[in-house]
């Protein structure tokens, strides 16, 4: 059970770290942290220990830049005010607040207030309330009546799913209870359907990516069970089950103890199934697994192929039916893999170092999943398991990270091709260096800084909001502690950055990137303002948005952009000393009337920079990208009716486009990938499943996801060669034959040993000859041969077999990794 709980946890961690965030960010988590004196009044919080080595002193401030603030007419402040929500929920001290988004664009917000239960709760309970919203959070109304007013997990009490679909679950006591409880909603929480379970529930019920109707639930005593009409009936699937995942289409997979083996978790004794048919039939894929996942179109597993030799990894592209050892460092039990980021293209892997370093090495993948290419050295993974590695969701191929130097100091590169290259920040345009005798480049805070309570949130950025990035950092030689962060903004995806904010705030991205809000993080104080731009963080305007200051819990806004409403979150004493739950929202689009039209947005070339080669400017991953975007000047509303534009062109191939193979490097001057000097010239002898996958390659790989065309060409993957593995023959009878010869005396028995022996020998020279003869053949260009080998597909003795018809390819929908420790820990 550890173990599992080490695993959930770690799970955690591949989902990018989010608190509490369901299907995709719409459910939010805000917990009330504030301590009472002895009378029961709210006392300030005390400061965060930020975990660095400076003691009691307080972090200075960096190099100082120039903040453009603008007043606030007295027209614009009394629009804003006829246009500010606020609400009190008397009565409500509760110390947690779920609240979860249902749909898109309904304006239907769930909030779900409770108070934690004792540690006997099978026995006491506790008390929750329920709230709904139908206008982005303006007004809500207590919905309890609709569930009986019954006592919803805070855990994971609440799930959303597609469309309108709700599921509240009830924190009903395991003792005299045949099952648990749960409600379901079709309309978006309007009505509730009671359920009683025949089971109790472990983790949170998992939909499946497009019907909402299937789902999927794991109980307290580890069986797998299969709904298939949003929850009103539930069929068991298989027992002994740790963890499972939605895989394309209905292909669903499980990871399961054999029926003879206990703790099969703890030592890498489970089995890795799949049904393709709703639980009729299952398919072993592998035996002996320590944990899997599936991400983009990709399954993955580790293996420990035997009990003396390390973990090594496992993927397959076409849903299970083959797998492939990845061409990776084997893994040891005190190291870990980890899942950064992937889709159907390419896969981003971290391998720990031994020991307690605190990095590890990054690694892209190939399409299949197997060939994979060193992309970063010394890839920052804290003693926390936590990484800083981040997805620029707005604009394509850009991904931000930390790494760890020798010289011990944290700093920050970006890749702008998907870890084809990395290099540091730009230092921003309105940064001076305080000494200029140093490098000076920005670098940005990530999970490692939150963990430790420097940061309050992360790097952000959204597909809507083409090129914008927030992100806290700081400017220097190094990613610095011993000063506050400030908030950066770039508007090219990364290349150039602005200081824009002083000191460590919430930030939020409204109206497609129209318009950014932001709340200064008090750690000791109370908050009464909001901040926001209307021209991507250049300048900023400041609004008093209650006269009864409250402590902050929370900067929420409707997930994708789409809205130009948003809530702050947070509680203040009443006058009996309790605390009351208090949310604000304000409604920007009354401030901003006037909708975008054509003269408003100007064409802009991605990943285009000053200077270099014009035909090659704003080519990356083979394509000229121009997309249609607000011009900054332009104060007007981009509506939810946007959809982001943008226009392709191929680019010619270059070396730029490629990534050097296993077994090669990159010279430093002529970007040629060269044979590395310590690679063995024998290939790879993978051999499991009776034949071997033998690709051929001149050291060169195209990026993932690439479309260049022309231009360089290494002729990759020139052909491909199958080869039976050596196979020991069957014993044959031997032939009656009419006379036997006999060799009695010990010389004939010396001749007939040397006569052999000669005859052997020969026999090898010739064959060694052949083989050299066709190596030359094969090897004229001196291209090394990888060889891969397919799984072989085990039948379970207490399973019926699936008939291995090839599955579909994914629909590439990401899943969450489900996987265990050797994996995320």
């Amino acid at each position: 059970m550890i173990w599992r709980l080490v695993a959930l946890g770690g799970v955690l961690l591949l989902l990018l770290g989010a608190e509490s965030r369901i299907y995709g960010g719409r459910t939010v988590t805000l917990r009330r942290p504030e301590q009472r004196d002895s009378r029961g009044q709210v006392r300030a919080r005390p400061r965060r220990d930020t975990g660095s080595s400076l003691g009691a002193s307080t972090p200075s401030h960096g190099p100082r830049f120039t903040s453009c603030r603008l007043p606030l007419t007295p027209a614009e402040h009394k629009v804003l005010d006829d246009n500010r929500h606020e609400t009190g929920f008397n009565g409500d001290d509760g110390s947690y607040v779920v609240l979860t988004w249902v749909g898109d664009g309904t304006g239907v917000i769930l909030v779900l207030s409770t108070i934690s239960a004792p540690i006997d709760s099978f026995l006491e309970g506790g008390s929750s309330r329920l709230y709904r919203s139908t206008d982005y959070g303006k007004s809500f109304h207590d919905i309890s009546q609709l569930i009986n007013h019954t006592f919803i997990r805070k855990e994971f009490g609440v799930s959303v799913g597609p469309g309108s679909s709700v599921i509240l679950t009830a924190d009903t006591p395991v003792v005299n209870n045949p099952g648990g409880v749960i409600f379901t909603s079709t309309d978006a929480g309007a009505t509730f359907k009671y359920i009683q379970l025949p089971f109790h529930l472990a983790e949170p019920i998992t939909y499946h990516f497009l019907n909402p109707d299937y789902l999927v639930a794991l109980s307290i005593d580890g069986s797998l069970w299969l709904s298939l009409d949003f929850g009103v009936d539930w069929a068991k699937v298989h027992d002994g089950v740790h963890s499972f995942s939605w895989g394309a289409g209905i292909n669903l997979f499980f990871s399961c103890s054999r029926v003879d083996t206990d703790n099969a978790e703890e030592r890498g004794d489970s089995v890795l199934k799949r049904t393709k048919d709703l639980g009729k039939t299952f398919t072993t894929i592998h035996e002996d697994i320590y944990g899997f996942g599936y991400i983009g179109a990709f399954l993955f597993f580790s293996v420990m192929e035997d009990p003396r030799s390390p973990r090594v990894m496992y993927f397959s592209s076409d849903q299970g039916n083959t797998s492939s050892r990845a061409l990776l460092p084997s893994a040891s039990t005190e190291q870990f893999y980890s899942i950064l980021d992937g889709d159907e293209d390419m896969l981003f892997m971290h391998v720990d170092n031994p020991g307690d370093t605190f990095f590890g090495t990054m690694y892209t993948s190939d399409d299949r999943g197997i060939l994979f290419s060193k992309s970063l050295e010394r890839h920052l993974f804290d003693g926390t398991r936590k990484s800083d590695f981040t997805n620029i969701t707005s604009l394509r191929g850009v991904y931000l990270t930390n790494k760890l130097d020798v010289d011990g100091r944290i700093r920050s590169v970006i890749s702008f091709n998907r870890g084809g290259t990395w290099r540091q920040l730009n230092k921003p345009d309105n940064v001076d260096c305080e000494d200029p005798a140093k490098s000076c480049n920005l670098h940005i805070h990530g999970e490692h800084s939150r963990n430790k309570g420097i940061v309050p949130m992360l790097a952000l950025s959204e597909p809507t909001a083409v090129g914008l990035v927030i992100a806290h950092g700081t400017v220097g030689d190094s990613l610095s502690l011993s000063q506050h962060p400030d908030v950066f903004v770039s508007s090219d995806g990364g290349y150039n950055w602005r200081g824009t904010l002083r000191g460590p705030h919430y930030y939020s991205i409204l109206d497609s990137g129209g318009l950014i809000v932001a709340v200064e993080d008090h750690h000791e104080g109370q908050v009464k303002t909001i901040k926001f731009s209307t021209d991507e963080g250049r300048c900023w305007k400041s609004y008093n948005f209650t006269e009864q200051p409250f402590y902050f819990a929370g900067l929420l806004s409707e997930p994708g952009t789409k809205a130009m409403n948003v809530s702050v979150w947070g509680f203040r004493p009443e006058e009996d000393g309790q605390p009351m739950w208090v949310a604000v929202t304000i409604d920007f689009q009354s401030l901003i009337t006037r909708q975008c039209k054509d003269k408003d947005y100007e064409e802009w070339l991605a990943h285009s920079t000053q200077g270099g080669n014009s035909k090659r400017n704003g080519c990356v991953l083979g394509v000229k990208e121009t997309y249609r975007r607000l011009k900054k000047q332009s104060v007007c509303r981009n509506g939810r009716g946007f959809v982001v534009s943008k226009r392709q062109r191929p680019c010619l191939c270059t070396r730029e486009d490629y990534l050097c193979d296993h077994g090669y490097y990159r010279h430093v001057n002529t970007s040629e990938c060269l044979r590395q000097p310590g690679a063995a010239n024998k290939t790879l002898e993978i051999c499991l499943s009776g034949e071997e996958d033998e690709r051929l390659s001149t050291g060169y790989r195209k990026l993932p996801s690439d479309r260049c065309e022309g231009g360089f060409n290494p002729q990759l993957a020139v052909q491909t060669v199958i080869r039976i593995c050596d196979v020991k023959p069957s014993p044959q009878p031997l032939k009656p034959t009419s006379s036997v010869t006999h060799f009695d005396t010990p010389r004939e028995k010396l001749v007939l040993i040397l006569v052999c022996a000669g005859a052997a020998a020969i026999v090898l020279v010739a064959i060694v000859s052949a083989i050299f003869a066709v190596r030359r053949v094969v090897y004229r260009n001196r291209t090394p041969t990888y060889r891969f080998s397919n799984l072989r597909i085990h039948d379970d003795e207490n399973c019926i077999t699936a008939d291995l018809v090839s599955a579909t390819s994914s629909n590439g929908t990401a899943c969450q990794p489900d996987s265990d420790d050797d994996l995320i820990e």
